[in-house]
């Protein structure tokens, strides 16, 4: 049976109220920093992979997942970026549909004043967004699939239940909420 590196063993941080910090990106540490805050007295350990660390006087399993010891009020709106707009669009072209090069898109484009915010950036690909060019959707007759509009924390989280990581420890299971079955 071959081991695995610690590298390959992350951390899932969960907030004292047993739910993920952060879905998008997943909130996740490396195993140095889960286990300086075991040290520090920080986390509590939920569960463990059998993988072990040791040095000269110590030896212990690494954490697979930790609790915060102190809750953490999550932020109710996400920041403005480009990640969160392609997640909030569902990493679609809002006027094609396509998931290929993916782009911002003013609706009302800089060059004529628009501003890079919520209400005026939706996700598109690259050929879509060179056709609309500096034209608003009026102009060009491009008209988004939805309006853009700043999301929630829990829209961005709803629409990331869609959107899996590639890693997924079976002892994040209980904690994490993906469902290929939902609706899109």
């Amino acid at each position: 049976m071959q081991t695995a590196s610690p590298e390959a063993c992350p951390a899932l941080v969960l907030n004292a109220d047993y739910r993920p910090l952060s879905y998008y990106p997943l909130s996740v540490w490396c195993w140095q920093d889960a286990i300086k805050a075991v040290f520090l007295e920080r986390v509590n350990i939920v569960s463990n992979y059998d993988q072990v660390v040791r040095s000269p006087s110590f030896e212990m399993k690494l954490p697979s997942v930790v609790s915060l010891k102190s809750y953490i009020k999550p932020a109710r709106f996400p920041a403005f970026t480009r990640f969160n707009v392609f997640l909030r669009d569902k990493f679609q072209c809002q006027y094609c549909a396509s998931e290929r090069d993916l782009t911002f898109d003013h609706l009302l484009p800089r060059a004529r004043g628009g501003r890079t915010t919520w209400d005026n950036v939706v996700t598109a690909c690259a050929p879509c967004n060179l056709r609309k060019g500096s034209k608003v959707p009026k102009e060009c007759g491009m008209h988004p699939a939805k309006l853009p509009k700043q999301p929630t924390v829990m829209e961005l989280h709803a629409n990331g239940r869609h959107f899996p990581p590639n890693y997924l420890h079976e002892s994040w299971q209980d904690y994490l909420y993906w469902d290929s079955e939902l609706e899109p």
